[in-house]
């Protein structure tokens, strides 16, 4: 969160000011904060959606769910890089396959 605000990112009038962003390996995430991502995610469906989450102390809280999620370049592929992007799109790609062939994903 940006110091003293609420959001990520605190928008003045002339500058914005931006919280730090930390990217973690899945292998590093505690898994009570993946399987609080993915069931937030599961309630709106089968897509890519971003979850924000905020863990304080042993509790893991949905801040929000956003069915049109940014991948920033030096934030979200801070771990995987280039890599990242292959994999999403290679499920697009698969997702797309399988539809042609009548498997419902």
């Amino acid at each position: 969160m940006a110091p003293g605000h609420w959001q990520i990112i605190k928008h003045e009038q002339t500058s914005k000011v931006e919280g730090v962003t930390s990217t973690f390996s899945v292998g590093e995430v505690p898994d009570q904060v993946i399987k609080t991502a993915v069931r937030a995610a599961n309630l709106i469906g089968n897509g890519l959606y971003g979850v924000d989450l905020k863990q304080v102390g042993g509790q893991c809280y949905v801040i929000e769910i956003n069915d049109n999620p940014n991948i920033d370049a030096g934030n979200e592929d801070a771990v995987l890089n280039g890599a990242l992007y292959r994999e999403v799109m290679g499920v697009f790609f698969k997702r797309i396959q399988e539809r042609k062939k009548g498997v419902s994903v």
